[in-house]
């Protein structure tokens, strides 16, 4: 199996944990971000100098991030446990759950194909990343892997949840999140022995974070030369989830224009790779894989992949959205590359009629000329891709759980 090993992990006090954690920056304006960083004793506070500073010199911001860490757990305001596997549950306010295991997989997994990707990441994000993680060697929110279930951890796992948590605390968004501390050593074995068995874990969520530790983890080998592989630099700080403990939502289309056809002439030319249904005014979420909703003019449309494009593609990438790249956007639209174009606008769904009838407003509003619904991803399918090392074109998976940000953290130093 690939290295999943216990870690010591760092937490918020008591006193600080309604304060501490945040959900990740990406989901928040500057404006919000510099609110959120006058919060006395928070996460976004400790990393104010690389998130707000108008100092230019990075070095120098990342080692008062640093500064401010190695503060906080000076002053207790941040505990560091003995070596733990942490099991964590994230309920939704709809009573949806979530739950798996954290903590550290090995670079060198990563670098032997035993983690396996989907997605391509950006070079200059990763090294940057890897750059942050060199000067305040802090990991602050787990890649998010994922396995086929396993009936002895589940378990195990429910042993461990009649016991009382270390954290319990619900978030500024209802939702609630408990960790149970794992360091007895009878049942620190039992997970392993437990886990043993797994031959793979796939990335769900994180690309870029595990890309980010595997370059720094590179350039300490190169420097020092002689490695082991135990150092705290080679290891990635995770949260394990089987697939019963993971939701993959929709993520859909929309474009501005239809490159100069009509709406007419735009069907004409699905019809050659779809069959076409018309659905009138009735909002219609894809029912399965292949088939896929379209809204335009006023009227929504099940485009039916036809048979002979889907014996073409069934032992390479046959997702819906490589469909609709190849099919709509790059030869009947021209677009050729869908990473790079301004034209498409990515729309997360909500695996359900509501995120269908989003994307019908925002073409009755004039903004955009037509809207496609992608049916979600099935994990069946995310593991074959990842197996086959396949890549799959942006924004095609919106993974759950969405984990919080310094809940839990690992430091690398």
């Amino acid at each position: 199996m690939p290295v999943f090993k216990p870690f010591r992990g760092i937490r918020p006090n008591t006193d600080f944990i309604d304060v501490f954690p945040t959900y990740s920056l990406d989901n928040f304006t500057q404006e919000e971000i510099n609110k959120k960083a006058q919060v006395d004793d928070s996460y976004v506070q400790m990393i104010k100098p690389a998130v707000v500073s108008k100092s230019k010199d990075v070095d120098r911001n990342l080692r008062k991030i640093r500064s401010n860490f190695e503060e906080l757990l000076q002053d207790k305001k941040l505990i560091q446990d003995d070596s733990a596997y942490y099991l964590y549950e994230q309920i939704l306010p709809n009573k949806t759950s979530f739950r798996g295991l954290m903590g550290l997989v090995s670079v060198d997994d990563f670098w032997d194909g035993k983690i396996k990707k989907h997605e391509s990441t950006i070079t200059e994000r990763r090294m940057k990343m890897a750059h942050y993680l060199e000067k305040v060697g802090v990991q602050a929110e787990p890649v998010l892997l994922t396995y086929h279930s396993n009936s002895k951890v589940e378990l195990l796992m429910n042993h461990e949840q009649k016991s009382v948590p270390i954290i319990n605390y619900t978030d500024d968004k209802g939702v609630r999140h408990k960790i149970w501390k794992i360091d007895n050593r009878l049942k620190l074995q039992q997970f392993k022995e437990v886990l043993d068995p797994i031959d793979s874990f796939y990335i769900a969520d994180g690309h870029h974070r595990i890309g980010s530790v595997a370059e720094y983890a590179k350039k300490q080998r190169d420097k020092y030369k002689k490695c082991h592989g135990t150092e705290h630099y080679n290891f990635v700080y995770s949260f394990i989830v089987s697939n019963q403990s993971i939701k993959i939502n929709d993520y859909n289309r929309l474009l501005k224009d239809l490159n100069g056809l009509t709406e007419e002439e735009f069907l004409n030319k699905l019809r050659e790779d779809f069959q076409i249904h018309d659905k009138g005014e009735s909002p219609y979420y894809p029912s399965q894989k292949f088939h896929i909703s379209m809204y335009l003019g006023g009227k929504f449309y099940s485009l039916h992949v036809k048979h002979s494009i889907r014996e073409e593609h069934k032992n390479d990438n046959d997702l819906d959205h490589h469909l609709v790249n190849k099919y709509i956007f790059e030869n009947i639209l021209g677009i050729e590359n869908a990473k790079h174009t301004d034209k498409i606008i990515y729309q997360k769904g909500t695996s359900d009629i509501k995120g269908i009838i989003e994307l019908k407003e925002k073409v009755d509003s004039g903004e955009y000329k037509v809207a496609f619904g992608i049916y979600p991803i099935s994990f069946t399918d995310l593991l074959r891709i990842s197996d086959k090392e396949i890549k799959m074109p942006p924004k095609c998976t919106l993974i759950e759980p969405k984990l919080i940000t310094a809940l839990m953290m690992y430091d690398m130093k």
